[in-house]
């Protein structure tokens, strides 16, 4: 990490810094619930429990865009992103339902 700059006399500049260090907790948090909505598509696709992997998927998708639509993320990211977990999801077979096979 990069040492703390030297403190700012201007009053401009104090503003600058203090609202660099709003934008970047809000950044970080931003960043850290996308990875963790990734994480829980990944981990719905090992399970192989397709239901649980669209609706992860679901909530990682709108998380992305959001983010990429406030510049938090590059666009370009966002949709690399859906894309693979998107092509991921529509590989997994659909999961038979054992209830509807034993009753017919």
């Amino acid at each position: 990490m990069a040492a703390k700059a030297k403190p700012k006399k201007n009053p401009s500049a104090l503003k600058r810094a203090k609202q660099a260090e709003k934008r970047n907790l809000r950044n970080k948090t931003v960043k850290s619930e996308i990875k963790t909505l990734i994480k829980k598509v990944e981990s719905a696709l090992s399970s192989g429990n397709k239901e649980d992997a669209e609706k992860a998927l679901k909530e990682a998708i709108k998380s992305l865009s959001m983010a990429a639509s406030k510049g938090i993320i590059h666009k370009n990211n966002a949709s690399r992103n859906i894309s693979r977990l998107t092509k991921k999801v529509n590989a997994l077979p659909p999961r038979a339902d054992l209830s509807k096979a034993g009753a017919a």
